[in-house]
């Protein structure tokens, strides 16, 4: 009797093991995805050619690196917690290729303008005798 609720118990916290065991591996999939996603969406923005962005792309990928080395040393936790910072840098990454892009933009705006104010400067002076 005695062996028999020593196997039970036994066999029961296997089953738990094994149950939480699996349970974190599809959050270490689905966040791994995310992440490689995110990092996959900031090198198509360029985020490789604004300095900013391109550190914080690095780190990105890093710490999916990083994430994937402590799955696969059990620590899963750990891991799904990389995964996280790797989905924020490379996040990061795309708001500071995208704030990059729009200061360009902008100082090309002005520079437009710039222009067009000279040459109204110079245009009325041109029409007369």
């Amino acid at each position: 009797m005695r062996h028999l609720k020593m196997a039970v118990m036994t066999g029961a916290f296997l089953l738990a093991a094994t149950i939480v065991g699996c349970a974190s591996g599809p959050e270490f999939t689905k966040s791994s995805e995310k992440s490689t996603s995110a990092i996959r969406g900031a090198e198509e923005v360029g985020a490789s050619k604004v300095p900013n962005a391109a550190l914080h792309l690095q780190l990105a990928k890093e710490e999916l690196n990083r994430a994937k080395e402590l799955d696969t040393k059990g620590k899963k936790e750990e891991a799904v917690s990389m995964l996280s910072r790797a989905e924020a840098d490379a996040e990061l990454a795309v708001a500071l290729s995208h704030e990059e892009k729009e200061k360009t933009e902008a100082a090309q705006a002005v520079e437009r303008v710039r222009k067009l104010r000279e040459d109204n400067r110079s245009s009325p002076e041109r029409s007369q005798p």
